[in-house]
């Protein structure tokens, strides 16, 4: 009887160390998901600040003028288009008698 007490006392122990190993294992797991989760987050909160700042109106147009080499309009720089004439010089020509 002392045997099987014995053997039931130390397979007890055992499985107590093996769920405790098993505990702090998954715990330190925990703690990186955590960090990781926090860390991705402040870099999230760092990307959508850059992209507010990147929308800028002002940004847009410095980029407009500095890539693109866009320009504001003004009526120097703006085209007309002259009306189409209504018909040609020879064909007035001939459709008079």
């Amino acid at each position: 009887m002392n045997v099987l007490l014995l053997i039931a006392l130390v397979l007890s122990s055992l499985f107590l160390v093996r769920q405790s190993y098993e505990h702090r294992r998954l715990f330190a797991q925990l703690e990186r998901a955590k960090f990781t989760a926090r860390k991705l987050d402040a870099d999230l909160q760092h990307l959508q600040a850059e992209r507010e700042a990147e929308a800028t109106n002002l940004r847009v147009e410095q980029l407009a003028r500095e890539r693109l080499q866009m320009r504001p309009i003004t009526p120097a720089v703006t085209l007309g288009t002259a009306p189409a004439p209504s018909a040609t010089p020879a064909a007035s020509a001939a459709s008079q008698p």
